[in-house]
């Protein structure tokens, strides 16, 4: 995928991950409106205890603020291509830790529904590439 006739596929796959994150996060703060599926961060919050039943209520919010955090800036740092293979890798992963949650605590159907598993994939994907297009990282490569 590091071919010249892929840096625009590449390019698409860190925008496509980063929007489809950002958008997360917008939802939990009600940017969405009527379209949201959290709507506002107390239900994300309810939501994530859900997800992390296993952990002490106070573990389980604190995770959602890390969730958060790190859902803003790993899609910042793909957007501009700045330490994409970090970023890349911390998507997936994060990603990864947040489909397994979901298949534990609500099957397996949840997960598939929301691309979650995909979005992973996609991410590692990213990370294991040579060079990064139309980023930061390539311009101070040179």
């Amino acid at each position: 995928m590091t071919d010249q006739k892929n840096k625009i596929p590449q390019l698409f796959l860190r925008l496509a991950i980063s929007v489809t994150m950002l958008s997360a996060v917008a939802d939990r703060f009600g940017f969405w409106g009527e379209n949201s599926a959290w709507g506002n961060w107390e239900n994300f919050e309810k939501y994530t205890q859900k997800l992390t039943f296993f952990l002490p209520e106070t573990l389980s919010t604190a995770s959602a603020y890390a969730a958060t955090t790190l859902e803003i800036l790993f899609p910042v740092m793909l957007i501009l291509g700045w330490k994409t293979r970090i970023a890349a890798y911390g998507s997936g992963f994060l990603l990864l830790v947040f489909a397994l949650s979901m298949t534990i605590a609500l099957g397996p159907k949840a997960p598939l529904d929301f691309s979650v598993w995909v979005g992973s994939a996609g991410a590692f994907l990213l990370a294991v590439q040579s060079r990064y297009f139309f980023s930061i990282d390539h311009l101070t490569q040179k």
